[in-house]
């Protein structure tokens, strides 16, 4: 049974297994997006948010740590100097997997990983919502009655009564003007 056993073997022995993900960490931190395979991808995402917290340390410590894993130094710099201040603020979650298609070859489930691009902000704390009591349609009726009856009993002048006859009768949505 496999009970308790994390990770994913992904059909290769330890040592492959480790060289294969240090090859695609290395990839994804310098083109920022890769396509892969789900499986690859969900274990892909475990060491390059690990890489992503190492760049965030940023101390001298932390990039030999980097170095360990990922095969460049160009990429070590570019995942401290340009990456990491980009999450700084971020808690976690640098990076996001999207379900792509299946590939012809052998129907292998795709997706594609990508570190997370916009820019975190903090959500506020939310505040228990204080509904103001509505008014009840009869209420509002009423409300609306003298204010109608003010209205009608002032006399437009000569030159504005057309215009206060067209401003009452409102047009239906959808159909032109008609001029007559």
């Amino acid at each position: 049974m496999r009970h308790n056993k994390a990770g994913r073997r992904l059909g290769r022995n330890s040592s492959h297994r480790k060289a294969m993900l240090r090859n695609m960490v290395t990839s994804l931190l310098n083109h920022e997006r890769i396509t892969t395979t789900d499986a690859r991808a969900k274990e892909l995402r475990k060491l390059a948010e690990k890489m992503i917290t190492l760049g965030k340390r940023g101390d001298l410590h932390a990039r030999r740590q980097a170095m360990q894993v990922i095969r460049e130094k160009a990429v070590v710099a570019k995942l401290f100097e340009r990456i990491a201040p980009r999450y700084q603020e971020r808690p976690g979650g640098y990076t996001r997997i999207i379900k792509l298609s299946h590939r012809h070859g052998d129907n292998a489930p795709l997706s594609l990983i990508e570190l997370v691009e916009e820019e975190f902000t903090p959500r506020p704390k939310k505040k228990a919502p204080v509904e103001e009591p509505k008014a009840k349609p009869q209420e509002a009726d009423e409300a609306a009655a003298p204010e109608a009856e003010e209205a009608q009993g002032e006399e437009p002048a000569e030159g504005q009564e057309e215009s206060a006859s067209e401003a009452a009768e409102p047009e239906p949505e959808g159909e032109e003007k008609k001029e007559e």
